[in-house]
């Protein structure tokens, strides 16, 4: 079952999210709770999880944004990650699709995401639920740290 977070899975998902963050070469911190914990109070992201009888597989995080050349809010899809033990039971895409019911009933024009060159699982993931890879664009960054 996919469905919100809430803060009574606040233990499981900080477990899925040092794992995602592992994956991305990041080292563990104890403020990756914290963090959650924030999003969630806030709800300044939307946490949607998979859900097996109490047992959280896997998770996806989405940050509002807005287009202004589309006039309308737009979706970062920033996180999705689902446990190894997991992997190949569809949750990948059960979350996808649940972003995407996101993104219509806010009235949304899309959403966008970054993965690694090297990230083979989700170069192969995201094209096969219906992203599209935008050659036409440069994605730049300016980072503090």
């Amino acid at each position: 079952m996919i469905r919100a977070a809430t803060s009574n899975d606040l233990d499981q998902l900080t477990e899925l999210f040092h794992g995602y963050r592992a994956f991305y070469g990041k080292p563990r911190q104890d403020k990756a709770g914290e963090f959650l914990q924030s999003r969630l109070r806030e709800r300044d992201s939307e946490i949607f999880v998979s859900d097996v009888n109490g047992i959280l597989t896997g998770f996806v995080q989405l940050y509002p944004l807005f287009s202004s050349t589309r006039l309308a809010r737009y979706w970062l899809l920033n996180d999705l990650f689902v446990h190894a033990d997991h992997r190949g039971s569809g949750y990948s895409k059960a979350l996808i699709e649940r972003a995407k019911k996101l993104c219509r009933d806010t009235d949304a024009c899309g959403m966008y995401l970054e993965t690694g060159k090297d990230n083979d699982i989700g170069n192969s993931l995201y094209p096969s639920a219906g992203f599209e890879l935008l050659d036409e664009v440069n994605f730049y960054e300016w980072a503090t740290t």
